[in-house]
């Protein structure tokens, strides 16, 4: 499986949604590392996306969930190490915290998919969304920077019998756990494909969370609101760089 890696120090993996690859999360992240040692940053291409190959074996989400979690077994040894998982991705990062809480340092589920079956999903309308000639141009620029360049590469045959059906598209255990590290939700309140409401009933699971609802933002978040999603992940890595220091406070 393919991952890139930048820096040194505690890991910190990060998975993309459904069918995209590590580079998206690349370029939304790395901004936030300037200035701020001591993490080694790994960005991974799922089976069967970006320079990763289709995995013929694998038939459903628990199957693609351990191949992740044996991908960073393999990169991070037996370190703790920090999870960042956006849409199908923060199903991901929430069934590998279910394996092991106490190994994971902090969590961070980006416009997270919470319902797996899109007709059970509460979500609402762009009716409010106000699409900007700016805005326009950012998003057909991420669209042609990063998604479009991932649907052409990805193994649609692959990803698409897996998702085609709500019994293998979910994880067998509902990924619900607690977690007690410093966790990050961020939705879009435009959001019409994984929507906001969703994640807020498991907060309960969360007592060190922020969540946060960005107006103005789509599922492709962050696309107008970049700078506050990233003031909000670098309150979130300080916050995890507290409790490694002082993890009695």
């Amino acid at each position: 499986m393919h991952y890139e890696s930048f820096g040194a120090g505690r890991p910190i993996v990060f998975l993309p949604g459904w069918g995209g690859a590590g580079s998206e999360g690349r370029d939304v992240h790395e901004p936030v590392f300037e200035g701020r040692p001591g993490w080694r940053r790994i960005y991974v291409d799922p089976p069967g996306t970006g320079q990763s190959p289709a995995v013929p074996s694998i038939t459903d989400q628990d199957g693609m969930l351990s191949a992740i979690a044996d991908l960073i077994d393999q990169v991070v040894g037996d370190e703790p190490f920090a999870l960042a998982g956006t849409s199908a991705g923060g199903l991901h990062a929430r069934g590998i915290v279910k394996r092991d809480p106490a190994r994971v340092l902090g969590l961070l589920l980006r416009v997270p998919g919470i319902v797996v079956d899109r007709a059970q999903r509460t979500l609402p309308t762009e009716q409010y969304l106000v699409k900007t000639p700016a805005y326009q141009e950012a998003w057909t620029d991420k669209q042609r920077r990063y998604y479009d360049p991932a649907e052409a590469r990805a193994d649609l045959e692959f990803l698409g019998r897996i998702q085609g059906d709500v019994a293998t598209y979910s994880l067998r255990e509902d990924p619900a756990a607690r977690f007690e590290g410093p966790t990050l939700i961020v939705t879009g309140r435009q959001d019409t494909m994984t929507g906001y409401a969703d994640a807020w009933p498991i907060l309960d699971d969360y007592p060190r969370a922020t969540y946060a609802v960005l107006d103005q933002e789509g599922h492709d978040l962050p696309v107008q609101r970049i700078g506050l999603y990233r003031a909000l992940v670098s309150d979130w890595l300080a916050r995890i760089e507290q409790r490694v220091e002082h993890p009695d406070a």
